[in-house]
């Protein structure tokens, strides 16, 4: 049985983006294919919640190979824009320069469906530890309401 949202994804509009790919971009490192995050809709820092979207295009890097005829996501690059939703929500507020949150590590990861072009994929985190040396975020993935993906993203300052 799939884990509870971690927020009500009734409060997210895709419509309403608080920070759009340009301004993402001014703090996440990531660039050209790997620049995953569309948008971020919500940063709650009281609540420490956060989430985000990836729209997932026809002409994405990976459709043509990653099974076709069928094309399917990969379930590390849906970790991979969890990752970034995560990174920016810590790095947004340490503004240190040549600061950066790198991947430590990933546990609890579970795919509980399928992600293709066309679809919008809905992160929405927790975060759950914010040190000096490393950051953790419980995270989930939605396509049209049903979880797609679930994990816990650990992230250490380098």
């Amino acid at each position: 049985m799939p884990a509870q949202p971690l927020i009500d994804l009734a409060e997210l509009d895709v419509n309403k983006v608080l920070v759009d790919r340009d301004a993402i971009y001014n703090v996440n490192p990531h660039r050209f294919e790997f620049q995953l995050l569309d948008g971020i809709l919500l940063i709650d820092r009281q609540r420490q919640l956060l989430a985000g979207f990836s729209r997932i295009r026809p002409d994405a890097f990976w459709v043509r190979g990653h099974i076709p005829g069928r094309p399917l996501m990969p379930g590390v690059l849906m970790i991979e824009t969890a990752a970034q939703l995560v990174s920016y929500f810590e790095m947004s507020v340490k503004n240190e320069k040549g600061a950066f949150l790198g991947f430590g590590g990933v546990d609890g990861v579970k795919f509980r469906g399928t992600v293709q072009p066309g679809d919008t994929l809905i992160l929405v985190g927790k975060m759950v530890e914010s040190r000096a040396r490393r950051s953790i975020g419980e995270t989930q993935g939605f396509v049209n309401g049903k979880m797609v993906y679930e994990g816990v993203i650990t992230g250490m300052w380098l």
